[in-house]
């Protein structure tokens, strides 16, 4: 596979932390000297990767201008297929807590929701293979690195997909500003694959005719909607505050 090239500090250093990439050489700009910088090289030089010295000219025109002075080349990200990722459900390995992103396309949106995804816990992160922002460099560096550490599906059909989720166990919960069920009056506290929508487009009709339920955020005043990744962010943490509740109930009887 060709290599790709990850800049700035938080992606090359969760790149090595969380080791699901091979990482061939870490790239240091020659007018870097600071603390953080010198952390990022103890850490590569700790694990036996490479460190290299490179001239900030010849760093830009490799990892692009905002490589804060670092940079490293690694192998593509590692994702899992359909089948990989029943099977992780079905043995316990991933929890039955999904975001399913149906076309959007904005790596910084992209980036955003894996954060969001992965500092919540959720199980997983399923992309679209087509139309659908990559889980490449891009999204790493909006993610701030959190991309290195999360479980990503790619498939080649949301709606096969969410076919193949139900007789697992799990409910699908569409986002739908328009037709969805107010969110804070909606379950989200079981087995759960939450659906986000492209920017501006939301859910396309088909995968939303095979949603088990709609919910929309409350909004009010002059501006009708959020951000893709912001709606998504509060929906997955309305989820994780229904489920912790679920929890402590649990453990309390």
């Amino acid at each position: 596979m060709t290599p790709e090239v990850l800049q700035g500090f938080h992606p090359v250093m969760e790149a090595m932390r969380a080791g699901r990439r091979r990482v061939q050489a870490v790239l240091v700009s020659q007018r870097r000297g600071d603390r953080r910088v010198e952390t990022l090289i103890g850490e590569a030089e700790a694990r036996g990767i490479p460190v290299q010295s490179v001239p900030p000219p010849e760093l830009t025109a490799l990892a692009g201008p905002h490589h804060q002075g670092v940079a490293a080349r690694v192998s593509p990200l590692k994702v899992l297929d359909l089948d990989g990722l029943c099977s992780t459900l079905t043995d316990g390995a991933c929890p039955p807590w999904l975001l399913i992103l149906d076309g959007v396309v904005d790596p910084q949106n992209l980036g955003a929701l894996v954060r969001t995804a992965v500092c919540a816990g959720l199980g997983a992160v399923v992309l679209p293979k087509d139309r659908a922002a990559r889980p490449g460099p891009a999204v790493s560096r909006a993610s701030a690195g959190a991309l290195e550490h999360a479980r990503v599906v790619v498939v080649p059909n949301i709606v096969a997909t969410i076919q193949a989720l139900k007789p697992l166990g799990l409910w699908i919960a569409g986002l739908d500003k328009n037709e969805g069920k107010p969110l804070f009056a909606s379950d989200l506290s079981g087995p759960l694959a939450i659906v986000v929508g492209a920017e501006g487009k939301g859910i396309r009709p088909l995968v939303r005719r095979h949603c088990d339920f709609l919910v929309a955020v409350p909004q009010t005043g002059p501006i009708d909607s959020l951000n893709a990744s912001v709606a998504g962010a509060v929906v997955i943490y309305e989820s994780w505050r229904q489920r912790q509740a679920v929890a402590i109930a649990q453990n309390g009887s």
